[in-house]
């Protein structure tokens, strides 16, 4: 699950817009703009959702989740290392 806020913070960290973001996943601009006004957890069809993450994972965000270890608990977004080059 995913929801706008951490959306919203997962581009602030990267400093991408939501065209960016499109671009990124493969997605309608249409589509980020709504999973961003919405309510708490985006809903959508899975496939749309799963390649906003996967665009988001691959720019270097990992989605924290409720429940998932973190310092300070709750839900949020955190930079991962980046991946050693080849």
């Amino acid at each position: 699950m995913m929801t706008s806020g951490q959306l919203k913070a997962a581009r602030a960290l990267l400093g991408i817009d939501q065209a960016t973001l499109a671009e990124l996943s493969g997605v309608s601009l249409a589509t980020i703009q709504r999973m961003e006004a919405s309510e708490g957890t985006v809903r959508g069809v899975v496939d749309t959702l799963v390649k906003v993450i996967d665009a988001l994972a691959a720019a270097g965000v990992e989605l924290v989740g409720e429940g998932q270890r973190s310092d300070t608990g709750g839900r949020g977004v955190r930079l991962r290392s980046p991946p050693p080059a080849s």
